[in-house]
């Protein structure tokens, strides 16, 4: 299901090239709009006449030439984060630009050459992926191309690789992917993990004695501008032994398969909740090597980011426009209060209290509950595979989430298929 359309213009541009041009280099010019998260060129070369017409391809922003691939190619994309090979990603500022042409070898008669500029605009949307996964880099068994191509393949649009103490890993990710490599490391210790997103090397030494020792080692992380989240907090074999208190910005809930210690840290979170905190739940795979339980992007977190950068997924977490599924293409919740969405906290001088959920992509059996800081409001069992709608009065209550639990055979029980974040009521 499609969850989020991007916007997009399209511009032809027409350019006809004669003989006498041949070894020139030629613009074709184009506005480049406001607010471009992505370009996107290509071309059509028609030839009147024999020797075929040779047109080489590059373009230019108002200050330099972005990028050139000559006769290599007949179109490229550049992006804030990611361009194609021979193209320079970064801002997509607002102003005069040209597609390059080189007119290589022109015929007798001409030729018409036939550009078609495409810009996507930044345009707010769900985006899904995996926060904690590892790679050669620590003790993970694939490559870096080879989790962004799994990734991709899964039709995900970001991942995190948590190399446990190694940031090496940030310095060597694949540019060839459609996948955004968000910048992260495990900061692993003996009595718990801690991930640190969107900085490249958040620390110089992960080396602790104790909890003084932890808590500037997370001073650090956070001099430097990364997002840090306890993991698995409440696993059995490495649980977060360290004071709860610590500086942490997100709570991983949901780490691998929906087991026991999942169960224990959604609990923890849910009265976390009740207790009056805003903490942003995020989920992650924790993948390491082939397994057929553990997989990439299961569990998967979504988010509703402002772009597909490094930044915009980050800022989406951070405003707790975050679900969870157990796998990319598990059942999708939209919960939201007027136009208020997971997240946000909702001002007390508004009047509307009506908390509406979507659900699509549900089985029959599937239960969905809308849950409170006074306790399940709702528990519905679906009755067939399908969209289901139901509405809550969120009256007198501090926030109202959901989940979806589903039987899963391999498993032979119920178990959670879907959380949400919250929605707030101040």
């Amino acid at each position: 299901m499609n969850h989020g359309e991007r916007v997009r213009s399209v511009t032809t541009l027409t350019r006809t090239i004669a003989h006498s041009e041949q070894s020139t280099y030629l613009e074709v010019p184009f506005e480049m709009p406001e607010n471009v998260e992505e370009l996107h060129v290509s071309y059509v070369v028609e030839s009147h006449g024999e020797p075929k017409a040779v047109i080489d391809l590059g373009v230019r922003d108002a200050a330099r030439v972005r990028g050139w691939s000559g006769g290599a190619r007949s179109e490229f994309t550049i992006g804030r984060e990611k361009a194609t090979p021979g193209y320079l990603p970064g801002e997509l500022t607002p102003g005069n630009w040209a597609v390059l042409h080189n007119a290589y070898k022109i015929p007798e008669a001409g030729c018409t050459v036939t550009v078609t500029v495409e810009c996507v605009y930044h345009t707010p949307r769900w985006l899904k992926g995996d926060l904690h996964m590892h790679s050669v880099h620590s003790d993970g068994k694939f490559t870096l191309e080879e989790n962004a191509a799994i990734m991709e393949e899964l039709g995900c649009d970001f991942t995190a690789m948590t190399d446990h103490n190694a940031v090496s890993q940030n310095y060597a990710y694949p540019r060839n992917t459609s996948i955004v490599m968000i910048p992260g490391t495990e900061f692993t210790t003996n009595f718990g993990h801690s991930n640190f997103l969107g900085v490249a090397d958040p620390i110089k030494d992960f080396r602790v004695k104790g909890q003084e020792d932890v808590n500037a080692k997370l001073a650090e992380a956070r001099q430097n501008g990364a997002k840090i989240v306890l993991n698995h907090p409440h696993c059995d074999f490495c649980p977060w032994e360290w004071d709860f208190n610590v500086d942490h910005d997100w709570v991983e809930i949901w780490n691998g398969p929906f087991t026991a210690r999942n169960e224990r840290a959604l609990q923890w979170w849910h009265d976390q909740l009740v207790s009056g905190r805003r903490l942003v739940a995020i989920g992650g795979s924790d993948t390491h090597r082939p397994d057929p339980y553990v997989k990439h992007a299961m569990p998967c977190t979504w988010v509703y980011a402002s772009a597909k950068t490094v930044d915009g997924i980050l800022d989406g977490i951070g405003q707790g426009h975050v679900l969870i599924t157990y796998a990319p293409d598990g059942p999708f919740v939209d919960l939201s209060c007027g136009s208020y969405m997971v997240g946000d906290g909702v001002p007390a001088g508004e009047l509307a209290r009506e908390v509406r959920l979507q659900a699509d992509d549900l089985k029959a059996g599937d239960r969905v509950k809308l849950l409170s800081s006074s306790g399940v409001e709702q528990d519905v069992e679906v009755t067939e595979d399908g969209a289901l709608t139901l509405r809550c009065n969120a009256a007198g209550k501090r926030f109202v989430r959901a989940e979806v639990w589903r039987q899963f055979e391999a498993a032979g029980k119920m178990l959670l298929a879907t959380v949400t974040n919250p929605i707030y009521f101040d």
